[in-house]
């Protein structure tokens, strides 16, 4: 005997399947797509009952953000000193610190919470979300820090997450000295080091702060948290895209302990960070995380590898071709180039998918070169490899990532929230206008994505199709009106360009018979209004599986 068929009605359903593009109502079975068409269709289902609750919402397909990090529901255990406003997951709104002095007053009101629930000096004062860029002329460094404390450690993370900024009692502590020789860690005019750490290497000087930093991030309520946001942003799959300990049976089964429970509201694909080592523990490494495939359920999926070569462009830590940035300077390599193939071909010969971050084009250069030679020597059919942020990437890198089988994931809130700055600090107007070029990249035939990098922009894919569609700066600006590209287009690369590149399109990503009921439920239709709204489109929630999860 057949199971239950609920028939859902709605105002309008966007399947993004082209067998049938739009439909108003949709057939669900056992938590999967049953049918779509029109109701009286759908009724001559033996047994099916119509549910009338979602009658007045636009059905999409479940958004799929393909970038963005678990870290994103526990960033807010530390304190919010970024430029916006945002909404942290129990729905405070944090309002942005607009110049320096805000910056530190925010501080000093958190070092003050701290004495008062009897935080001795030593415990660092952890925040995140800070960018200098915003406030041209000097750079908040050590010194502007220590009127906050003169002996609590801060440690304050950039937005980027590239780099990180502390005082000078964090580096008394930490023994960071004139004789800290590392590319990473700026100095001044005497010697000493200003207080700034730039990439992985420099900012695990921090030391004790440092750990503190990402080990709070590491908490169940955090990845609830982070299920939370995808739910009330209308996303259903989300990604963890770089954890170093994603092989580990103790990661694996704290993700497995909270995802897998009935009440999460979306899928999580978790990537492997890779690290430099021997070829044998490199062999070793490749293994295990085969391995971990074989703990991937329904909701939850391991078995990707994602490696970060260079850095942030408004950090000025990414690697950029020629002219680099107007200042005459380059970027920090994450991994040096000369090892991004060693390092990834056992993850290639055995067969895994593999996401690469690479922000300027000279990094994209490497890694197309990495490819190149993975595919030369172990040649693979539908591998899927993927460009991420791919942010200055030229046609010339497009028509390659096309050749080679790759994709490409565009970082495309950066035309938002820092398409003023890269036009008048970092690149200048020109290349700011091709930033996250996604008309170019699909007039040339490369499968395209999108995404918001949460914690780094806010987790909501609706405001990175608005992004790409618009191309908007935060000041009004229109930055590159030729690179702009349509509704429906914007709207494929949230949901079925995304699944494409997490190898799930077979599950997910449009409303269609054997995939999951997963979907997005809209207050209005994305399709019949200004495309200057679509990032304000209210979401009432989601639907995973068949069960319906409203927004809070």
């Amino acid at each position: 005997m057949a199971s239950p068929t609920t028939i859902y009605t709605a105002a309008a359903i966007h399947t993004l399947d082209p067998s049938r593009p739009d439909a108003k109502a949709v057939a669900v079975r056992d938590g999967r797509v049953l049918a779509v068409g029109s109701v009286e269709e759908l009724q001559r289902i033996e047994g099916a009952t119509v549910d009338g609750s979602l009658e007045r919402f636009t059905l999409l397909p479940g958004f799929v953000e393909a970038h963005c990090h678990a870290m994103a529901g526990g960033m807010w255990l530390h304190t919010y000193c970024g430029y916006f406003d945002r909404q942290g997951p129990d729905g405070r709104v944090w309002s942005g610190c607009r110049s320096m002095d805000d910056v530190i007053e925010r501080l000093l009101k958190a070092d003050a919470r701290m004495t008062s629930e009897g935080a001795g000096p030593d415990e660092p004062l952890l925040a995140w979300g800070l960018d200098p860029i915003y406030f041209p002329g000097e750079r908040l460094v050590a010194r502007h820090l220590d009127r906050v404390s003169t002996a609590r450690p801060i440690l304050v993370m950039h937005a980027s997450l590239h780099l990180a900024t502390v005082n000078k009692a964090l580096m008394e502590a930490e023994g960071i000295t004139p004789d800290t020789d590392m590319d990473g860690v700026p100095k001044d005019g005497s010697g000493w080091p200003i207080g700034e750490l730039r990439e992985p290497a420099a900012m695990s000087l921090a030391g004790t702060a440092f750990r503190k930093f990402w080990g709070r991030t590491k908490s169940e309520d955090s990845l609830r948290n982070f299920g939370n946001k995808a739910r009330n942003t209308g996303i259903t799959t989300l990604t963890d895209l770089g954890n170093r300990e994603s092989a580990k049976e103790s990661e694996i089964e704290r993700f497995r302990w909270v995802v897998d429970q009935e009440g999460f509201p979306a899928r999580v694909s978790v990537f492997h960070m890779p690290v430099p080592g021997t070829p044998e523990a490199l062999e070793q490494a490749a293994a295990d995380v085969v391995a971990s495939r074989g703990a991937s359920s329904a909701k939850l999926r391991f078995g990707h590898v994602k490696l970060v070569i260079d850095g942030s462009i408004q950090g000025w830590t990414a690697r950029l071709r020629w002219p680099h940035y107007l200042d005459g300077g380059n970027g920090i390599w994450v991994v040096p180039p000369e090892q991004v193939t060693d390092i990834l071909r056992p993850y290639h010969e055995a067969g895994l998918l593999i996401h690469v971050h690479c922000n300027g084009d000279e990094a994209v250069d490497v890694w197309l070169e990495a490819v190149e030679s993975l595919l030369a020597e172990t040649p693979r059919i539908d591998h899927r490899h993927t460009v991420q942020h791919c942010q200055l990437t030229s046609p010339d890198q497009y028509r390659r990532i096309a050749a080679l089988g790759m994709c490409a994931n565009l970082f495309s809130n950066h035309t938002f929230f820092w398409g003023d700055q890269h036009a008048s600090s970092t690149v200048g107007p020109d290349r700011a206008a091709r930033m996250n070029s996604a008309r170019t990249a699909l007039d040339l035939g490369v499968p395209l994505s999108m995404h918001s990098d949460a914690p780094v922009t806010p987790l909501g894919s609706l405001h990175v199709a608005w992004s790409a569609v618009n191309r908007l700066t935060a000041t009004g600006v229109l930055l590159g009106p030729d690179e702009r590209i349509s509704v429906a287009e914007a709207i494929h690369a949230i949901t079925l360009g995304a699944a494409h590149q997490l190898k799930m399109d077979d599950e997910i990503g449009s409303i269609s018979p054997h995939k999951h009921a997963d979907l997005a439920i809209l207050e209005a239709d994305p399709f019949a209004i200004d495309p200057a709204g679509l990032r304000d489109v209210p979401v009432w929630g989601t639907m995973l599986g068949g069960r319906l999860f409203p927004a809070d």
